[in-house]
């Protein structure tokens, strides 16, 4: 589907990388006056500005220039980037004028590297597309049914980033209505089809399997339409789900260097981040004691890994009930620390004892557990690795179920801690670590 996903995501890094270092070279040419011999001052200031480009690249990543979507929304790109070069230069001049090993003088070249770099970041994000997206798409048809196929067909056809459209589709509940001889054979040969995305594991395929085959001789490409959905929405499309499914992706086997690391660096972290918190208890104990002279924490039974109850301490951010039917309401104080997400700190020591982790699914109440496992297929499954402090479906899902039990909201994010599950890596919890990072940032979280 030419470019997307990965390959997209590594060419733009490609791009900003060269950028940056192209705007570097070009700020030192114009300020020393000399297009090509300025090997001495180009030593000078190669790795000091190597660092502050890492840096850069991370801040990107956080502001999100790097999801799938960021071509698409070509009105927010000036902002999205002026503000994370807002947060470039701040660090830039830090670094510079606070740190002896980035005392590079005369200061006017940073600032003249703050002006061309944004200048060239933001042409080659409004104007990459013309190199990443061809000009003319793949022809596809897509065969499957339900809530995923539109949402498929939808997304691909809508959207520019994709070298693909899709020309017709086969809703498998109607096959059996379906000329298939008339209706998509003779398409895929007058209008030069080239990719099909079809549900092979749909039992209701098994009929026109025999006429797919024989498209393999006019160079008919077949790409499995559980994988494209995935790869575009970062979940695992509930409706294709099945046994077979679980049985091939799903695995309780550990993996052991992963597991290692993951264990390491929770512990690490929540020494860590634990540590420097402590800073903040007083105040905070204070601000909830000033507002209702209420308990500071507030303890609640969680349900862990493989259904063991946990027992996670939060600050109180709700007022006490005086009754079982008194409805439980956020306090003043409680507010800033959700939004923050203040109220969590105290998990970390959760972390540290190896009941949670920093990323994994968010840990449910055991009621609600009770009642979803009846309401939703295989969701016992999200209880298969810990659960985390930030996870995949709290970054993605944007309307996530609250305190009341939602079984429609909790199965869209059940999709997203599937993919967790399948897909868990140590580059997927760092992308988890530096999104979390973002929101916290931006005041967003709740």
């Amino acid at each position: 589907m030419t470019i997307s996903g990965k390959k997209e995501t590594l060419v733009l890094f490609l791009g900003d990388v060269a950028i940056l270092y192209f705007s570097l070279w070009l700020t030192l040419s114009l300020r020393y006056w000399s297009l090509y011999d300025i090997g001495p001052v180009w030593s000078l200031h190669l790795a000091p500005f190597s660092i502050i480009i890492v840096v850069w690249i991370l801040v990107f990543f956080i502001s999100g220039l790097y999801e799938k979507h960021t071509l698409i929304l070509k009105s927010r790109l000036p902002s999205t980037v002026f503000n994370a070069q807002v947060v470039n230069s701040f660090i830039a001049v830090l670094f510079f004028y606070f740190i002896p090993y980035f005392g590079i003088a005369p200061k006017t070249n940073l600032f003249i590297y703050l002006v061309f770099s944004f200048g060239f970041i933001l042409l080659w994000r409004i104007y990459g597309d013309r190199f990443l997206h061809p000009l003319s798409k793949q022809k596809g048809i897509i065969i499957g049914n339900g809530e995923e196929m539109k949402e498929l067909l939808e997304e691909v056809n809508n959207n520019s980033r994709y070298g693909l459209q899709f020309i017709s589709s086969v809703d498998l509940d109607k096959v059996s209505g379906v000329d298939f001889q008339e209706e998509i054979l003779r398409r895929v040969y007058s209008e030069e089809v080239q990719i099909i995305a079809v549900d092979l594991k749909n039992e209701k395929v098994e009929p026109i399997l025999p006429h797919l085959y024989n498209l393999i001789f006019s160079r008919v490409k077949f790409i499995d339409m559980y994988k494209i959905y995935e790869d575009l929405f970062d979940r695992i499309p509930l409706s294709l789900v099945r046994y077979n499914w679980f049985l091939e992706n799903i695995s309780t086997e550990s993996r052991t260097a992963y597991d290692a690391w993951k264990r390491f660096i929770d512990i690490v972290a929540s020494l860590l981040i634990g540590a420097i918190s402590l800073v903040f208890y007083p105040f905070v104990i204070l601000a909830i004691k000033l507002d209702d002279g209420g308990k500071v924490f507030f303890v609640q039974e969680r349900v862990g890994k493989n259904n063991k109850i946990i027992n996670v301490k939060k600050f109180r951010s709700m007022f006490e009930q005086n009754s079982a039917e008194q409805e439980q309401k956020i306090t003043r104080v409680g507010k800033w620390l959700r939004k923050l997400r203040i109220d969590e700190l105290p998990q970390l020591w959760n972390v540290l004892k190896g009941d949670m982790s920093l990323t994994g699914p968010r840990p449910e109440i055991p009621s609600l557990v009770k009642h979803y496992e009846t309401e939703i297929p295989y969701y016992n499954v999200r209880h298969l690795v810990k659960p985390g402090l930030s996870g995949w479906a709290q970054l993605y899902h944007t309307d996530p179920p609250k305190i009341f039990a939602d079984s429609e909201k909790t199965r869209r994010k059940l999709s997203y801690d599937l993919y967790y599950i399948k897909n868990r890596s140590v580059m997927l919890d760092f992308k988890i670590a530096l999104k979390t990072i973002k929101i916290l940032l931006s005041q967003s979280g709740v």
